[in-house]
């Protein structure tokens, strides 16, 4: 038997493995305290995650590959919307203990939604290949919208208070595991994101007061 790398390489996963990579890029920067480029790689992450099940939908999959994708997707999402963003407002909100419990109890609530889906996606396509048409609970790629329009209005001194973000994680953490059934949003939804993640992303770099230059909008997203 010819041995292999663990996992599955092909273009089905590619987006999720990107994904991720950018997501881990935006913990480095909050690290360095350089939140903008932080943001923007969490919309790049959640722009990633719109587009990984289309594509793992052009090829016919095994089993295997199928239960693979469940997890690896969540695994993913978890850094991207979870650990990413709780890391975020930690360290925006100086490191205070209220921000703290806010971010620890955000990522508890993400980890509990994705793992609670995954057993809920299984079961489904056990039993049906049609595409899902509703979720269960807030998706977790919301904040992927939300933080980055949160800290627009910080940064333009909308709201002076950066009570803001652990509140926002609160609320949305709330959000995930609450038992709302969302609609799955079609062409016209997902050209509605699109157009205002390419607005938030324009404010950011070009109108924001902690604005990114282009040579560090160019190393944000190629991870330099």
């Amino acid at each position: 038997m010819k041995k292999k790398l663990l996992g599955y390489y092909d273009y089905t996963v590619i987006l999720t493995y990107c994904g991720m990579l950018f997501a881990f890029c935006g913990i480095l920067k909050v690290m360095s305290q350089e939140y903008c480029s932080a943001v923007l790689c969490l919309m790049i992450a959640g722009v990633c995650d719109m587009f990984d099940g289309a594509v793992a939908a052009t090829k016919t999959r095994t089993n295997s590959e199928k239960s693979f994708g469940i997890q690896i997707d969540s695994l993913s999402d978890l850094i991207s919307f979870g650990i990413l963003p709780g890391v975020f407002v930690y360290m925006i909100s100086d490191k205070s203990v209220f921000s703290g419990v806010s971010a620890s109890l955000f990522v508890l609530c993400a980890l509990i939604r994705l793992a609670y889906f995954n057993v809920l996606e299984e079961e489904r396509q056990k039993h049906t290949e049609e595409k899902r048409k509703s979720y269960l609970g807030v998706p977790v790629t919301t904040i992927a919208m939300l933080l980055p329009v949160v800290y627009l209005i910080y940064d333009y001194r909308i709201c002076k208070k950066i009570i803001c973000f652990p509140i926002l994680l609160l609320l949305t953490g709330i959000g995930y595991i609450s038992p709302i059934e969302i609609k799955k949003p079609g062409v016209i939804g997902k050209t509605g994101i699109i157009i205002l993640g390419i607005l938030e992303v324009i404010v950011l770099v070009f109108f924001g007061r902690g604005g990114i230059h282009y040579g560090q909008l160019i190393r944000t997203v190629f991870f330099i």
